[in-house]
């Protein structure tokens, strides 16, 4: 990964697919594939970092997990924010890095919302890695949301205009999006964003991607011919 041949995606997201399926094949209930999940989320983080790539966004809580999943799996999900959210972001920000929540949270439960927001607020403006946490994030709403805005204010938008009012404005669009689990969709994850963006899907649940799996990632991204439109 360090030949001056592979070229490297400034901005990646990740669609974290396969959590429960993984818990699931070792007998185990759910909240172990997520532990299992945040533990390798921080992982390909700071081996995101160390190659060069600039921002990766994981998307950590979709706005559909919000509304359908079981109360008893999100208060799971709620109680690893709790418990492992903010050593993380620190052990992160020693080594460089800085932090950046998208998405709603008034709908979270308000304790984990503060943690989140005053993670956010603990790290430095500029640094050389930025980690995005899509939480209660959805594109659908996160437009909505911008209209709304947009109406409220009596604006009529250019598109740098309507960007300014989305969730993502100061970050790049995304060069690559990577999803696990071998479903073959965005689901709702960056879809205005990730217009011209290279898409790569792994059969790997989300537990067992490796570093080695998204070196592969990155090498197929590389080999890409990207032409935005043109000839």
């Amino acid at each position: 990964m360090t030949t001056p041949e592979i070229k490297l995606p400034k901005h990646v997201g990740l669609i974290m697919d396969g959590n429960g399926r993984w818990a699931k094949l070792r007998h185990m209930p759910r909240s172990f594939g997520h532990n299992a999940g945040m533990n390798r989320m921080i992982g390909l983080a700071e081996h995101a970092q160390k190659l060069g790539i600039k921002y990766l966004t994981v998307y950590a809580l979709s706005t559909e997990n919000l509304s359908s999943r079981p109360q008893e799996e999100l208060d799971g999900l709620f109680t690893l924010f709790r418990k492992y959210f903010k050593s993380n972001v620190k052990k992160l920000v020693s080594k460089g890095a800085r932090v950046k929540i998208i998405g709603d949270l008034t709908a979270l439960p308000e304790d984990v919302a503060k943690l989140l927001e005053d993670s956010e607020k603990a790290c430095p403006d500029t640094a050389g890695f930025t980690l995005v946490f899509a939480i209660n994030y959805g594109t659908r709403s996160e437009i909505l949301r911008a209209c709304n805005l947009a109406v409220e204010r009596g604006e009529k938008l250019d598109s740098e205009g309507f960007e300014k009012l989305l969730y993502t404005h100061g970050l790049p669009d995304p060069d690559l999006i990577i999803r696990t689990g071998g479903e073959l969709r965005l689901s709702n994850f960056l879809t205005y964003q990730a217009a011209y963006a290279e898409l790569y899907f792994s059969d790997v649940l989300f537990p067992d991607f490796t570093d080695g799996e998204f070196d592969k990632a990155i090498e197929e991204f590389s080999r890409r011919e990207r032409r935005f439109g043109n000839v």
